[in-house]
């Protein structure tokens, strides 16, 4: 993909709902037909349930204000009551909880295919005391437990198509402390301005630590993974949402290592720059990649995560996504729309048209302006009533002409300051170009109900863009303004797009659309509705179930390769007589490093080496892409444990004294000026980078540089090696991490593991470790076809240091070298406890 264009969809994704949902239906009947289980639910995972519980029986004692406001949508229905779920004859009485319509809209809609589940937190349990908030330490165990009968029935009053029995509704229980903590502290004051490109010193009242809830966060996010692990059953796909539960995917995998689980992220994310300052940035990115998939509103906010992911922690990209230890992490995008139906319907309600034509009386021969935002200082609402003021000093001829009417919905979140800044700025600006029988500006501080909303919605100008568009189709077809900075402005561009910190282009897109001819304003409004209308939420929520099933197939196809079993592996080992141990260096005995030469052994390696090697029954070699001279120098003082350097370039056998052996002697080597000539010329034109001279190979670091200039450097590098001077000469382009090697094609480990199995014939048990490509030639090499001995095959134990799910051809797994040496230090300890009782 272009890494310039951005695309709103992915290819083949903008399509009819129909069309998608027959997609999915292929999937699954494809999925099925191969053995792959699939239960036919979707749990979709989110901040909050979309339902408001009343404790009936409780007194009530005065709580913090609800997190997020039991009315926290921007508009208000007028019939926005507590809804008893009919049936329910317990102490709760459940209600709607308004928000986040898109997105609950989406998932009901899959109720027509898949059975729903949404998981989420209770919210603030409400008291029948007006005002008052039931804490939850004083919710019963049976009181929960009657919540969760009443939600089994519970149906929201609205009787939409999409609002089906099939959608079942899965609390979770926080502590209102840690609730608190995570939403109005970690998630509103931590992650909610990063994400919005706001350092927390250019917003904070006061100085707090960003570290200071992220307990809560953490806390309130196992709590979620534990519900999930509850609730789960084999064959069901799990969407988790937005930037309250990014380390639930990590927690989830943990808990359950063959789950499919889908992250959607619908905040931006911001560069690389940004994230980097967030204090538990690993732990957060970790949590992430947890996931199969993650997607993303837009196409750009996918590239940020991309290259966060490389720069800040150092993780690999391929094309199929975030590579993590071996556990893949697909990356796509893929923007969430409205319910057009809906909105469609609302549009036609009663109470519109009288509202509209009283707008209209009002200000007669008048243009209307309208904005709609909540007072969140990631909106721009300074920014817009600015541009206002700039319009009316650019184009004087509008004043008294044209009206501007901003609403602005309270945030979840108080901002006095915000307030406070917006009011004077309305003041300064009415009092600049007011009149006794003109207010250029009309600021409401409120939230609307239906009827206002659209009735503004049909009249207006600019507002919530999507739904303008539906709303503008029966009447005048005005045009939109909107930020280009909007994660659909993509999505509308045919808008009439601007910079918002641009005021003289804000206000010359006020005056263009002002005076906007008849037919472009049908032309744009045409292109815009056929977009709106057809990427909708429902769309988006088949999509997504889609795009997982994708990542099943994949899932399904590569080989998970098992956990090694320790009390196996300990029984072998003991019944064995003579036992052979082959170990990889960097990444399968010390952890892999920025700097090479701090990879030293820890003390409990050293441990086990020397305790291993120490029984006369075992023969330990290490075999390592290191050179002698390193090998000598952190592991020389062992003298029963042999050594291969540079990819079995050179061997020295277990004793005091013996001499290295060079298996190159009779090998052309003549290549390694021309090699060492190219690299000499990247490594001049990648700063960061260094070349390393062995005597058998030579190898090109990167792990300093820049690591995406260091990764297209590299893949060009080995594109001219491979293209120009492999085919003429004896060797082989071996790439790395971090690293591209050039070593003789006779050379591998591979043939040292062979050499010492033929000099080692009556072996009974072979432990074979390591963590990358070039150790791929020792588990060749250990394959039973290709084993010669008389050893049976299950006292054979390739161990992949890794994920289960990296591609590799060893029969086990462990995740990091500590779990090597752990297993080693178990043998040769029960090794000592056999001989005490002896």
């Amino acid at each position: 993909m272009d890494p310039f264009a951005e695309p709103y969809t992915r290819v083949g994704d903008n399509v009819s709902l129909e069309e998608v949902r027959s997609q999915v239906l292929a999937l699954e009947a494809d999925h099925r037909a191969a053995g792959i289980p699939l239960s036919g639910r979707v749990l979709h995972v989110c901040h909050y349930l979309p339902v408001t519980a009343t404790l009936s029986t409780a007194t009530g004692v005065i709580s913090p204000p609800a997190t997020p406001p039991t009315k926290a949508s921007d508009v208000l229905p007028e019939d926005a009551k507590d809804v008893s779920s009919g049936s329910n004859t317990s102490a709760w009485t459940l209600g709607v909880r308004y928000g986040h319509a898109a997105l609950i809209s989406g998932i009901r809609s899959l109720a027509a295919t898949h059975e729903q589940l949404i998981i989420g937190w209770t919210g603030d349990i409400q008291s029948t005391v007006p005002g008052e908030r039931v804490p939850v330490d004083n919710v019963s165990s049976d009181d929960r437990a009657s919540l969760e009968e009443a939600l089994k029935t519970y149906q929201p009053k609205e009787s939409d198509p999409d609002d089906d029995r099939k959608t079942v509704y899965v609390p979770v229980w926080l502590a209102d402390k840690v609730a608190h903590d995570h939403y109005d502290g970690y998630c509103k004051q931590t992650l909610w301005p990063l994400f919005h490109y706001l350092l927390w010193q250019d917003i904070a009242t006061e100085d707090v630590s960003q570290d200071a809830h992220y307990k809560a966060y953490a806390a309130a996010n196992a709590a979620f993974a534990a519900r999930i692990a509850e609730v789960y059953q084999p064959g069901d796909l799990i969407w988790v949402h937005d930037y309250h539960l990014l380390l639930v995917p990590k927690l989830v995998r943990e808990l359950i290592p063959d789950a499919v689980l889908g992250l959607f992220v619908h905040t931006p994310f911001p560069s690389s720059e940004i994230f980097r300052a967030l204090p538990r940035r690993k732990e957060i990115l970790d949590g992430m990649v947890g996931a199969d998939l993650i997607c993303f509103q837009t196409y750009s906010y996918s590239r940020h995560f991309i290259s966060t992911c490389i720069r800040v922690c150092g993780y690999e990209n391929s094309p199929r996504g975030i590579d993590v230890d071996g556990h893949i992490t697909a990356i796509s995008h893929c923007p969430v729309g409205v319910d057009a139906e809906r909105v469609g319907r609302d549009l036609l309600r009663p109470g519109i048209q009288p509202k509209l034509d009283a707008l209209r009386t009002l200000y007669e021969g008048k243009k209307i302006i309208v904005g709609r935002d909540k007072l969140d200082v990631v909106k721009g609402v300074l920014q817009k009533l600015l541009a206002f003021q700039k319009f009316l000093q650019t184009y004087p001829e509008w004043v008294g002409n044209v009206v501007f009417i901003q609403v602005t919905s309270p945030a979840l979140t108080d901002s006095p300051k915000l307030e406070r800044q917006v009011s004077e700025l309305v003041a300064n600006i009415n009092g600049e170009f007011g009149s006794l029988d003109f207010i250029p500006v009309h600021h409401y501080h409120q939230t609307l109900k239906k009827d206002e909303f659209y009735a503004l919605l049909k009249d207006g100008m600019n507002t919530t863009s999507m739904e303008f568009v539906i709303a503008q189709a029966g009447t005048q077809k005005s045009p939109v303004v909107l930020s280009e900075f909007m994660g659909i402005s993509k999505h509308m561009e045919q808008s009439l797009m601007v910079n918002p910190w641009n005021l003289g282009d804000v206000a010359a897109a006020m005056h263009e659309g002002l005076l906007m001819s008849e037919p472009e304003k049908l032309m744009r409004h045409e292109m815009l509705y056929k977009v709106v209308t057809t990427h909708t939420s429902h769309t988006w929520a088949a999509l997504l179930v889609k795009m997982l099933l994708g990542q099943l197939d994949k899932k399904e196809t590569a080989r998970r390769t098992p956990y090694i079993p320790k009390d196996v592996l300990e029984s072998k080992y003991h019944d064995a007589k003579k036992r052979l141990f082959f170990f990889d260096y960097d990444g399968t005995l010390a952890p892999i490093v920025k700097e090479p030469h701090m990879a030293v052994p820890s003390a409990p390696t050293l441990e086990a080496l020397q305790k291993l090697s120490a029984d006369p029954r075992n023969v330990v070699y290490i075999i390592s892409g290191r050179d002698g001279a390193f090998l000598e120098q952190h592991l020389g003082h062992l003298p029963q444990v042999g050594f291969s350097a540079e990819h079995g370039g050179f061997m020295r056998e277990p004793g005091d004294g013996k001499p290295w052996v060079n298996f190159t002697d009779s090998l052309d080597m003549s290549w390694m000026n021309e090699v060492e000539e190219i690299f000499r010329y990247y490594t001049e034109r990648t700063t960061g980078s260094v070349t390393e001279m062995k005597k058998t190979s030579i190898t090109w670091h990167y792990r300093g540089a820049d690591p995406e200039w260091g990764l297209f450097q590299c893949r060009q590098c080995q594109d001219l090696l491979e293209n120009n001077l492999a085919h003429k000469r004896p060797i082989e382009v071996l790439v790395g991490k971090k690293n591209l090697e050039v070593r003789p094609i006779a050379v591998n480990k591979g043939e040292i593991v062979k050499r010492l199995l033929y000099l080692n014939p009556d072996a009974e048990f072979i432990f074979c470790a390591g963590d990358d490509k070039t150790d791929e030639d020792m588990f060749r090499a250990l394959i039973p076809p290709a084993l010669w001995l008389a050893i049976k095959p299950d006292s054979v134990f390739t161990t992949a240091v890794g994920q289960s799910s990296k591609r590799t051809l060893a029969s086990w797994h462990v995740t990091t070298p500590q779990e090597i040496v752990e297993h080693m230090l178990g043998l040769v300890g029960e090794t000592e406890t056999e001989k005490s009782n002896l």
